[in-house]
């Protein structure tokens, strides 16, 4: 049977067959190949004919679409006991991640690591304002006292960003509710030294102390009311339910929360100095649930007897170690009891360590060397550094990465530290730094270790991650710069999903956990590509053009 082409009518050349097969016998034939398309994971990251490999060095195959892109499951564990609705974290340096963007990344289904280059007070703070921010029942709501003022109550609203407060006889918790003020009450005001039973509401709907949670939104919903005041039998205030927090769940459902509080997730990181250990208690204090040991090389005896301890002085709190590229140094760190592993030294966009101090791997085999291994004690692994776009998400996810974790991709967001301000070009930026840039390790505004920042014994998070503490000379291993504006991170992180989910389906697999078992099994394919493909690969060829990702 010839094969036309349509436009000449010229027969065209069929090679390696000297029979024409008819069209229903193309997957009968496809049998007969002994090897598929491809490469499997162990051919890819053969180092001694490959090298070490990055995301951008392979592609992954494509498989079968049978499903819609919105039926890819992202579930994915963060630690041993804590799974995450989506594989993205946000890094712990002091230009990405406080308490604004660790509550964002939380509710689109995320995680933020709280950045510990600032006093621990601070940094408690800021847990405490995620733990805050949706709940179910609000076993510790803030109260105030008949006393408190209009202005007073306006400040409350500034520090915790919301405005609805039960008032009290006493102004504590467990005495007897007599009112509540909300931003309605406060906002036209005028006389800030008015008490506040000026302008409360008295006319409260409560509920039984015992009520369980549904029959408790039931009523809130029928009341049309803000807040629902829990009480025992003798009128005094038990807990509280917010409406604000019913509208979270409806526009969030992907929230990270934890089944038994109904609070958000909180992740937080600390060095592993012995006042870090000081540092801790106060962020278990203020609800913590996961804590990042954060250091650029991870095996040391400091961060080895620091999870020594925190497993034993804390045991129902989330231990990450890390940095690690090497199974060699994942090893110590699951034997001391980590709950999961943070991969990745050098990669970042902001980091200079490979330059510099020419130590350590790239991002594609060190995921792979090490989740195969962790992946054993069932520990699983972030790949942080070196993610410029939903492709090298993928690729870490597929590399066996449990989570990928982002610095720079989403430093230039609304939710991230700092101020935007307009480059020599005209361009829209923030301020950007890796924490081991001089800027960032001479920072002593943290005063860590000391309640005085001129104090020459006080350091920061900079010079402890990167092990430079009493240096006279330090020694740079990132860069300070600015990135360029990307909006919120709540239309940044969604088509980041998406894009993930689209990922998925053109691969063929509707889960990470079909993604990574296709990989182990080698049903799913890779491919090494060469300097020209990867050119190939993106925009060539255009006089000029506009790459927009999103709308």
């Amino acid at each position: 049977m010839p094969i036309l082409n349509g436009d000449s009518m010229e027969q065209i050349p069929i090679l390696h067959k000297e029979k024409i097969l008819d069209f229903n016998t193309a997957l009968d034939v496809l049998k007969e190949y002994p090897e598929r398309d491809g490469i499997d994971v162990q051919t890819l990251l053969d180092s001694k004919n490959n090298g070490g490999l990055t995301y951008n060095d392979f592609l992954v195959l494509p498989g079968y679409i049978g499903f819609s892109a919105n039926q890819v499951q992202l579930d994915s564990p963060v630690t041993k006991r804590i799974t995450l609705k989506t594989p993205l974290l946000s890094s712990p340096m002091d230009t990405v991640t406080e308490h604004n963007m660790a509550i964002h990344m939380a509710l689109l289904g995320g995680l933020g690591v709280i950045h510990h280059n600032c006093s621990a007070d601070d940094q408690a703070e800021m847990v405490r304002k995620v733990k805050r921010y949706e709940n179910g029942f609000i076993l510790d709501p803030i109260v105030i006292s008949p006393q408190t003022t209009v202005g007073e109550t306006k400040a409350l609203k500034a520090k915790w960003g919301f405005g609805g407060y039960p008032v009290t006889e006493t102004g504590k918790l467990g005495s007897k509710v007599i009112g509540i003020v909300t931003p309605r009450d406060t906002q036209f005001h005028d006389n800030d030294s008015d008490p506040v039973t000026v302008i409360m509401s008295t006319d409260l709907v409560t509920a039984r102390s015992g009520i369980d949670l549904v029959e408790a939104n039931s009523i809130l919903q029928k009341s049309k009311k803000g807040k629902l005041p829990i009480v025992d039998e003798n009128g005094n205030l038990v807990s509280l339910l917010s409406r604000a927090d019913l509208m979270k769940n409806v526009h969030y459902p992907l929230a990270s929360k934890l089944p038994h509080s109904k609070q958000l997730i909180s992740a937080a990181a600390i060095g592993t100095r012995p006042e870090d250990k000081l540092r801790l208690k106060k962020l278990v204090d203020a609800g913590l649930d996961i804590i990042v040991l954060d250091s650029s090389q991870g095996n040391s005896m400091f961060q080895i007897e620091m999870v020594k301890w925190i497993k034993n002085e804390f045991p129902g709190l989330d231990v990450i170690g890390g940095n690690v590229v090497t199974r060699e140094q994942a090893a110590g760190l699951i034997a001391a009891g980590v709950d999961g592993l943070r991969i990745g030294m050098g990669s970042g966009s902001a980091c200079i360590t490979q330059e510099v101090m020419a130590v350590g791997r790239p991002q594609a085999a060190s995921i792979h060397s090490v989740t195969t291994f962790a992946a054993r004690f069932g520990v699983p692994c972030i790949a942080d550094g070196g993610i410029q776009n939903v492709g090298h998400m993928v690729k870490g996810l597929a590399l066996g990465a449990s989570t990928v974790m982002m610095g720079g991709l989403l430093a230039g967001t609304t939710e991230s530290p700092g101020e935007y301000f307009v480059s020599r070009e005209g361009q829209l930026v923030k301020a950007y730094r890796g924490m081991g840039s001089i800027a960032a390790m001479e920072d002593k505004k943290a005063g860590v270790g000391s309640s005085n920042p001129n104090d020459p014994k006080a350091s920061n998070a900079g010079t402890a991650r990167y092990f430079s503490e009493g240096d006279k000379l330090l020694v740079a291993q990132g860069v300070s710069g600015s990135v360029l504006d990307r909006g919120s991170i709540t239309k940044f992180v969604p088509y980041l999903i998406a894009g993930i989910q689209h990922s998925l389906q053109d691969i063929g697999v509707t889960s990470l956990t079909a993604l990574r078992q296709g990989v182990i099994d080698g049903e799913v394919r890779f491919e090494l590509r060469t300097v020209s493909a990867q050119a190939e690969g993106n925009v060539h060829g255009l006089h000029s053009f506009d790459k927009k990702l999103y709308s």
